[in-house]
């Protein structure tokens, strides 16, 4: 019985990890053992985590499988989309320019800033009087 190729891609995003599989497929994308539509809820979520498929014309010829933790929904996807696209140029050297135009193998590495003391918040100061 002859295994199955699969190729790996990692994503990050502010603190979300995902650890992406490509497999030969159907196009089936799974999220923590849940269907993509049902881990994510909101529709620009599920836009962000399959734009690196539909990009590339390969939404029927992979099996993606996700194992995302950290962060919070929006950055999951995000770091889904990172890891895909990482894993698709690994499978396809060719599709470089598509993946790096739409923008998907570019870590975003902004990250939230932290609170100051003697400040309300990172930047935001307590109110000053002057008397």
């Amino acid at each position: 019985m002859a295994q199955a190729k699969v190729i790996w891609g990692t994503g990050r995003r502010k603190t979300a990890v995902a650890r992406v599989r490509l497999l030969e497929g159907t196009g089936v994308v799974t999220v923590n053992d849940r269907p993509c539509d049902e881990y994510f809820v909101t529709p620009d979520q599920r836009i962000a985590a399959k734009a690196p498929l539909v990009a590339c014309e390969a939404q029927t010829t992979f099996d993606v499988l996700v194992r995302a933790h950290g962060g919070g929904p929006q950055g999951q996807a995000e770091a889904v989309r990172h890891g895909t696209a990482r894993a698709l140029l690994k499978s396809d050297e060719t599709l470089l320019p598509k993946l790096r135009e739409a923008g998907y193998l570019t870590r975003d590495s902004r990250r939230k800033e932290r609170k100051k003391y003697g400040q309300r918040g990172a930047r935001a100061r307590f109110q000053f009087s002057k008397r």
